[in-house]
């Protein structure tokens, strides 16, 4: 069975890696073309970092794939399947695949995300999440008579699930009675948040509460304290999204910058 998957073809269009891989000798040579150590080891590479073993079995592996794809290889250019457009085509985006994989990983070892963007991170979701959550539930509508006809009703005595699932256009939660289950506050947009802090437990907004979204009619079940996740939990989570963010506002300033018609 084939070890590799299609994604190693990249590395071998790398000409930085063949030319180092020329001056230690070829790993093998098929029918007069030698294949650069240079090859192999960026196959051995790549698998030892998926956590396989680097011994003789993987390399021995690692040869007789790249003599099958040479042989392969050679097989297509004799038929001229190189030089078809469709065919070219593919070598020029995945020889771009790899440079542009080059630049991002040489714009993250210049542009580190040190323990303290992670921490000052860390401090910073922790202090807007609060120590809080809120067990609420809701009745969205369009328009803010109907959000004040339905609060008349349930001021009546009709119960809010009910009236949440004949009337809330939240398909989430309608069918739920209206539960939206327990969030921090920042989960939902101020307007609605800065509403549902203020509730009283088992009490609902008094008057219809207007988003975006529609007009939320919102009622408060219950509260309970929130113990934050400690920093060491998610500290590595936090500098991959950190360092994605970095790469994303580097790419969005190249895109501005571009000339692009």
């Amino acid at each position: 069975m084939n070890l590799f998957s299609k994604k190693l073809l990249v590395v071998l269009i790398a000409g930085a890696a063949a030319q180092v891989a020329l001056a230690a000798g070829p790993v093998a040579t098929v029918n007069g073309t030698a294949i650069p150590q240079g090859h192999a080891d960026a196959l051995i590479t790549e698998q030892t970092a998926k956590g396989t073993p680097d011994n003789d079995q993987l390399r021995g592996a690692v040869r007789e794939e790249l003599v099958r794809r040479e042989i392969l290889f050679q097989a297509a250019q004799k038929e001229g399947l190189d030089k078809t457009p469709d065919v070219a085509t593919q070598i020029e985006l995945a020889r771009k695949a790899v440079v542009i994989r080059a630049y991002l990983q040489n714009f993250v070892a210049k542009n580190p995300v040190t323990d303290a963007d992670v921490r000052k991170a860390y401090d910073e979701i922790k202090g807007r999440l609060g120590d809080t959550e809120y067990h609420a539930r809701h009745i969205l509508v369009d328009d803010e008579t109907e959000a004040l006809a339905i609060i008349a009703k349930i001021n009546k005595g009709e119960k809010f699930d009910d009236l949440a699932k004949a009337h809330s256009k939240d398909p989430g939660s309608k069918e739920k009675g209206g539960d939206l289950g327990w969030n921090a506050p920042t989960t939902f947009v101020q307007p609605f948040s800065d509403a549902m802090v203020k509730l009283e437990k088992g009490k609902m907004t008094p008057a219809p509460v207007k988003t975006q979204f529609g007009y939320h009619i919102i009622k408060l079940d219950d509260t309970r304290k929130m113990a934050a996740p400690d920093f060491e939990q998610v500290s590595p989570q936090l500098k991959q999204r950190l360092q994605a963010q970095s790469l994303e506002q580097h790419i969005l300033q190249l895109r501005t910058a571009a000339d692009v018609k």
